[in-house]
């Protein structure tokens, strides 16, 4: 690693990322939480880093992508990291301390997160919740860890609100978190240039955008190429980005019901601007109260993270057919 007067050390991030694969904003949480490598600084204060220090980088990036966790290998030197991935090639991937974990593994493990969470929600502890989501994401794998954690808890949080034992700012709090560690969430290979592109956003109206996120990175690790758009945007927007990207399909979130009809009117404009030929999905926990319109006008309504991926490896088969 790089020593304080070393003087190959003389690449920054940007470059870092580039030739290490691993993402600016993750090469910094890695380094932040494991001290997986340990740059130095220019005088102006930025970040510069080795050769070896990129080494370091991709040989983690190729282990975390073999299901290791980087807690427990942050601090393996380059030999050991060699001999992990050596080994991965000559048989089944484990994580250093030999535990495999299946599916039903992964279950059990996302349910004593979801309690130590929960606590940490209770407790209104930030700290120890983002230290706790951060810890799961690893062991678990980004989709496991959305599906089988993130969204039993956040349910769990949404119904002790309704009773009273929370608050909004406890649901508040727990959003926010989520929103910083969405960089580690995604997906940390680059898609094919020739993957589906698809555009997620919110309808107009449409406030709440964690869905929409976790629905972003759900595609993205699927192999969509994925523009995110946040929330709240009239259709005339959410059209002009499908034209922009060529996006193959358009994912909307609605996360609750009104009585007025901007929706409905929404739904139907956007369809009619991005055409025939534009997949529009829709999901959200509200989605199902507007069941009669997402019909009308031939929208795909998601009933799971199971159908929502199974649609989209349907509407990649047909990509550009």
């Amino acid at each position: 690693m790089a020593g304080l007067n070393d003087d190959s050390a003389q690449y920054l991030i940007s470059t870092v990322s580039k030739r290490s694969g691993v993402k600016s904003d993750l090469v910094r949480a890695w380094e932040r939480r494991y001290q997986a490598v340990t740059p130095t600084r220019t005088a102006g204060g930025h970040r510069v880093y080795t050769d070896q220090d990129i080494a370091r980088l991709k040989l983690l990036h190729q282990a975390t992508n073999n299901g290791h966790s980087i807690s427990q290998i942050a601090q393996f030197s380059l030999e050991e990291l060699k001999n992990l991935l050596k080994k991965d090639s000559n048989g089944a991937v484990q994580n250093p301390d030999n535990i495999t974990y299946t599916a039903s593994n992964k279950i059990h493990l996302a349910e004593d997160y979801i309690e130590k969470c929960y606590a940490a929600v209770l407790a209104f502890d930030a700290k120890a919740l983002e230290s706790h989501f951060e810890n799961a994401i690893v062991e678990l794998g980004s989709q496991a860890f959305i599906e089988h954690l993130l969204t039993p808890l956040l349910t769990r949080i949404g119904d002790r609100w309704k009773t009273g034992e929370l608050r909004p700012v406890h649901e508040h709090m727990t959003s926010s978190i989520i929103r910083s560690l969405s960089y580690i969430l995604r997906n940390n290979s680059p898609c094919a240039d020739t993957a589906p592109k698809m555009i997620v956003s919110t309808p107009i109206g449409q406030l709440h955008e964690l869905g929409a996120l976790l629905a972003a990175i759900i595609a993205e690790l699927n192999g969509w190429q994925v523009t995110y758009l946040g929330a709240n945007l009239p259709a005339e927007e959410i059209a002009a980005a499908v034209k922009f990207t060529g996006a193959r399909a358009v994912t909307i979130s609605i996360s609750f019901s009104t009585d007025d009809h901007i929706v409905p009117k929404e739904i139907r404009r956007l369809k009619k601007l991005i055409g025939m030929n534009v997949a529009l999905i829709a999901g959200g926990r509200a989605a199902g109260h507007y069941k009669g319109v997402l019909d009308e006008v031939g929208v795909l309504n998601i009933q799971s993270y199971e159908h929502f991926r199974r649609v989209l490896d349907e509407l990649a088969a047909t990509n550009g057919n």
